[in-house]
């Protein structure tokens, strides 16, 4: 049984555009993201719409219970690739026609925004009408402006708005993002669940999520946030505060969480967290960059009750030259001991297949992690968890691949060696499928496809495997974020010869693309 306070009820019948804001993974998946929750409570506060959300597996809205296909718009939000499958099963289930070439005046505009929307469109471009390109709270209420003014679906009428990349069209697009985060939107009225069941309460039930913060600029070269939402911005401290009451004045809630691509990088956070301490909140946060934490800032988690520290080391120190995050194991160690000093618990992210990593390297990489584990009375109370590195587009890794039998052999040997400590290890062929999903042309959508109907043999998602090389022209090419690939181009090579480019925060620009210097 669910229970939500808060949800916006309006009248079908005396509303303009009737809009279901759809999430292809479950419940609690979708009501931890942040940008879906701003997405539902903004577009709520226009007059002329009607939205409602629609969160997989069913097709019917939440507030309503009202049929996918009587909306005039479904968007899609896509934090994840492997939630593609998921887009097609609603679709399908809710009868729907899947590729945009079948669908009619009848049928809903289909459009979807999000991560993996902006970095490659590509592997929906068949089955999707509109993507929205960036943060979507600008582009889609400009969208629905002109959606408004007659219903139109006639594409060719939307090429002129910012952030909009129409794949009819193949129209070259560049993102549009929130320039100044004191004027972005931020919730104080949040949707509160109740239930009985883990499955409908959000991983940050009960907690006022804080955005304090946009975008990341420390180029670790693997990751998409660092090169997709340039550059970062930062909420004022004064401002979170007061949106942190004003949260707790609607909700009765007392928990912060702060979310953030790097909140620790967060200028103020020192002040921030003092002052919502004093203010009588809780604080937690996700994860944190390790040299950005202090022993102070621990120590003020820890009285406001935060249990487990989640950090990210990565690698071995010489792997994290290639992945341009050369910090300092002294550091990592000095962080780990502070913590296991104030009694936390800490989880720990390592990834393996970085370009250059050999097998001495995994071996390597397992006495690490044993170290790390020793430190702590209870090995238990470390956890890790291993990734396989995904090459993703718009970073400096777009142009590598996926060695599937290396990462096979590589994870095999780290579940044995590591067998007595508390380690998960994420599936070589899922992270073959996402890589294929996120660095994939507009043929992938052919398999996704198939998949509703019978799963894939490895074999044939072998057969669309990338490969590209560093001069060819890549799928995603029409779509600009900001960062110019001659700057990818060279961070793909200052890899190679271990060379590290240092925070822009820090050190004077290198001329990515992303600002106007």
């Amino acid at each position: 049984m669910l229970y939500e306070k808060n949800i916006f009820q309006k009248t079908y019948k005396k509303k303009d555009i009737h809009l279901g804001l759809a999430y292809p993974n479950i419940y609690r998946t979708a009501m931890s993201s942040l940008g879906y929750n701003i997405l539902y409570n903004q577009l709520n506060e226009r007059e002329d719409t009607w939205c409602e959300r629609i969160i997989y597996p069913n097709i019917n809205s939440i507030e309503s219970n009202t049929p996918s296909k009587h909306y005039d718009i479904i968007s899609f939000s896509l934090q994840f690739e492997e939630d593609y499958f998921n887009v097609l099963k609603m679709l399908n289930d809710a009868e729907i026609p899947l590729k945009r070439e079948d669908r009619d005046e009848h049928d809903p505009l289909i459009i979807a925004g999000g991560p993996c929307a902006t970095a490659n469109p590509m592997p929906l471009s068949d089955y999707i009408d509109i993507f929205i390109i960036g943060e979507g709270e600008n582009t889609l209420n400009n969208f629905l402006d002109k959606f408004s003014e007659n219903k139109d679906k006639d594409l060719k009428n939307y090429l002129e708005l910012p952030g909009i990349y129409i794949p009819e069209f193949n129209n070259q697009t560049k993102i549009d993002i929130v320039k100044d985060m004191n004027h972005a939107y931020h919730i104080t009225t949040p949707v509160l669940s109740e239930s009985d069941s883990e499955e409908y309460q959000s991983i940050f039930n009960n907690t006022i999520m804080l955005n304090v913060s946009r975008g990341c600029t420390r180029g670790c070269r693997f990751c998409m946030s660092s090169y997709l939402y340039r550059p970062m911005r930062q909420t004022s401290y004064k401002k979170l505060i007061d949106i942190a009451i004003k949260n707790r004045e609607n909700t009765g809630l007392n928990k912060i969480t702060l979310i953030g691509a790097a909140v620790s990088d967060y200028n103020d956070l020192d002040k921030l967290i003092e002052g919502l301490e004093k203010n009588g909140f809780q604080i937690s946060t996700p994860s944190l960059r390790i040299e950005s934490i202090s022993r102070e800032t621990l120590e003020t988690l820890k009285r406001s009750g935060l249990k487990t520290i989640t950090l990210a080391p990565e690698s071995i120190s010489k792997l994290r030259k290639v992945i341009n995050k050369e910090i300092l194991d002294e550091e990592i160690f000095t962080v780990i001991k502070n913590a296991i000093d104030l009694d936390f618990k800490i989880k720990l992210y390592f990834l393996i297949g970085i370009p250059g990593e050999t097998k001495d390297d995994i071996k390597e990489l397992a006495e690490y992690m044993k170290k790390i584990a020793n430190m702590h009375k209870n090995i238990k109370n470390v956890k890790f968890s291993v990734n396989p590195l995904i090459p993703k587009p718009q970073t400096p890794l777009q142009w590598e691949t996926y060695d599937f039998k290396d990462i096979k052999s590589k994870t095999r040997y780290l579940k044995k060696e590591m067998k007595k400590y508390n380690i998960k290890c994420e599936s070589p062929k899922k992270g073959l499928i996402q890589y294929i999903l996120s660095c994939g042309n507009r043929a992938v959508g052919e398999i996704i496809e198939k998949s509703l109907i019978k799963a894939p043999t490895l074999k044939e998602w072998m057969e669309y495997m990338p490969d590209y090389s560093i001069g060819d022209e890549l799928p995603w090419s029409n779509i600009d974020v900001g960062v110019d690939e001659r700057f990818l181009k060279i961070e793909n090579k200052r890899l190679r010869n271990l060379k590290q480019t240092p925070w822009c925060e820090t050190s004077p620009c290198y001329n990515c693309g992303a600002c106007e210097k």
